[in-house]
């Protein structure tokens, strides 16, 4: 590391980053699960602000290629952690993930950021970041506490990993900042923040923190909250469309496991992000779901499916769409779905509606592949 690389981010972040001890591989994260790497949003800027190589520091964390750049990928929540934490000690930066979430708007969260937007009132923005945050990151929650210091004006709203786990510093840095911002973006400004909490110790200067929020922060907390008053979630969100934020619901819900086959729906939902780009193995899903590949089988026994009957629901889907909505070759169009080649697709088709993939193009299209 260069002396220039430590100059830009202070003499006094230096010597705070040289006391970092966090290794995000080591962290007691448990399950790990995944996010969409929207979630990267803004640390290849921070990292070549720095002077670092932010392509080689992804590679180091296992990062699929790309991750910094698409917001659509999944990637694992450790790896996420492992680039942050990595980026703060190497770069002498310790407030990396502050940074970071400087760089990050609303859009990173996709249909769900349309939805807040457009969220009649707070109670409403926060009821539809709880029911659908999943669809950007399946470990994160936000919600709705007592207030943790007991005062009867505030309410809390709290962010992060399920009760339990230790999140890493970064992490958590990154994501309370971005939850803050956010806030301010939907009221128009100040929306009463009265204090922070934070689960960690401070790995930067704590006016640095300070001077982000805008107000006091408690450190080394249960969970990471913002402590707000009492009536925010009543208040009314200017600007919203009713038929723009019901579009946005709708898509979310279709992304929603239905009820009495939530394995399935998560199984599904799974197989259609992983098709084409990524293992679509009963060991690959259980693992993107946090759940045993014994246990998956077993509750989808429960709800009268397989894992086989599933990915066979997803690859005919699939096809259906490519065959009829798409010009793709044959060849690509097997590949996409999972299967070796045009022969073995043709083999499929005809078991799912009783012709061959090239009569199904030829008959809905009028076309010859």
């Amino acid at each position: 590391m260069t002396t220039t690389v430590g100059s830009r981010c202070g003499a006094e972040l230096t010597d705070h980053a040289n006391k970092l001890t966090y290794r995000a591989a080591a962290l007691n994260t448990g399950p790990m699960a995944w996010v969409r790497s929207a979630g990267l949003r803004g640390v290849r800027a921070v990292v070549e602000q720095l002077g670092g190589d932010a392509d080689a520091l992804a590679r180091r964390a296992n990062a699929p290629d790309g991750a910094l750049d698409d917001d659509e990928l999944m990637v694992r929540d450790s790896t996420i952690a492992t680039i942050l934490e990595s980026a703060a000690r190497e770069l002498h930066c310790p407030d990396f993930g502050l940074r970071v979430a400087l760089e990050q708007d609303l859009s990173m969260l996709g249909p769900l950021a349309v939805a807040l937007q457009n969220a009649p009132t707070a109670a409403d923005a926060l009821e539809y970041t709880a029911k659908y945050l999943f669809v950007h990151a399946r470990s994160l929650s936000v919600r709705l506490v007592p207030d943790p210091r007991g005062s009867r004006a505030v309410v809390g709203v709290r962010y992060g990993y399920p009760d339990g786990v230790q999140a890493p510093p970064q992490s958590i840095d990154m994501g309370l900042l971005f939850l803050h911002r956010a806030l301010i973006y939907l009221f128009d400004g100040n929306y009463g923040l009265r204090t922070v909490e934070i689960p960690h110790r401070p790995v930067a200067p704590r006016r640095r923190y300070e001077e982000l929020f805008g107000t006091q922060v408690h450190w080394q907390q249960p969970a990471a909250v913002l402590r707000v008053p009492k009536d925010l979630p009543q208040r009314t969100i200017e600007g919203g469309d009713r038929t723009t934020r019901l579009l946005a619901l709708s898509y979310l819900d279709s992304q929603t496991p239905a009820a009495g086959s939530a394995i399935a729906g998560r199984v599904k939902a799974a197989l259609q992000q992983s098709l084409g780009t990524g293992p679509t193995t009963i060991a690959a899903v259980a693992d993107l779901l946090a759940i045993s590949p014994r246990s998956l089988q077993r509750h989808l026994a429960a709800e009268g499916k397989s894992f086989a009957t599933v990915l066979d629901d997803v690859r005919r889907e699939r096809a259906s769409t490519l065959l009829t909505e798409s010009n793709l070759p044959l060849a690509q169009i097997a590949s996409t779905i999972g299967l070796q080649n045009p022969a073995t697709l043709s083999r499929y088709a005809r078991r799912w509606w009783g012709t061959t993939a090239r009569n199904v193009r030829r008959e809905t299209t009028g076309t010859t592949p």
